[in-house]
């Protein structure tokens, strides 16, 4: 598996265990995916999509938030970014 694949897998996995994770484990893993997220957007050289312009929003606020967070609304959060990630990849290997 790939590094994307692997960390998809890491937020799925979270976002099933959501109300197990501590605020500092969610705010790192929403950090992440907006790394990710806006590497993946500048290597498909694509003009930014409104969706994923949305959820890096959402990241970026549900991060700051995380202590504040339901369970639910962390899980949501993880699946959103898994699914952004998930068509990134796809993206990225129709380019290559």
């Amino acid at each position: 598996m790939s590094l994307t694949t692997d960390f998809i897998a890491e937020l799925i996995r979270a976002a099933n265990e959501s109300d197990r994770l501590i605020h500092y484990e969610v705010s790192r893993l929403f950090d992440r995916a907006i790394d990710t997220i806006r590497d993946m957007r500048e290597q498909t050289g694509a003009v930014e999509a409104h969706r994923a312009r949305d959820v890096l929003i959402g990241l970026r606020i549900s991060s700051e938030r995380a202590r504040d967070l339901s369970a639910e609304e962390v899980r949501e959060a993880l699946v959103d970014a898994a699914d952004v990630i998930r068509a990134l990849k796809i993206c990225l290997e129709r380019i290559r």
